[in-house]
């Protein structure tokens, strides 16, 4: 076997890294649009309970969305997938809302316990998303 053998998978992977990056990046931008502090701001002000919570949900939605780039069958279905988990993950901060109705003010405040809680939820939720794109 030649190196062009082993680079010639290079641009599907340069392709669907692309892509993971983006999704990344909107992630990002709609969550940060989203909830009602501003988490650029708390971590710049050392505000450890932010780092948590926006950590705990940036992996959240990583873990479904390294399982689109595995499981799918082309760019198409991966930016599909993609979508699909960027939507759950959103979807899931928008429910743990509803019975801690307070949680952008305890983030604000620091609160590590409300920002732990929030983070294991949100990782557990990108974990069966993930899980669910298997079958």
């Amino acid at each position: 076997m030649n190196i062009a053998d082993y680079l010639s998978g290079f641009p599907a992977f340069m392709a669907h890294f692309i892509l993971a990056i983006g999704y990344l990046v909107a992630y990002l931008a709609i969550y940060t649009a989203v909830t009602r502090h501003d988490e650029l701001a708390l971590l710049k002000q050392g505000n450890v309970a932010a780092a948590i919570a926006l950590g705990g949900s940036v992996l959240g939605f990583s873990l479904p969305l390294a399982a689109s780039v595995e499981y799918s069958e082309s760019i198409v279905d991966n930016a599909l997938w993609a979508m699909v988990s960027l939507v759950v993950q959103i979807g899931v901060y928008l429910l743990i809302k509803l019975p801690m109705r307070d949680l952008n003010r305890r983030i604000e405040n620091g609160e590590i316990a409300t920002a732990l809680i929030f983070a294991a939820l949100s990782i557990s939720a990108g974990q069966l998303a993930a899980a669910s794109m298997t079958t």
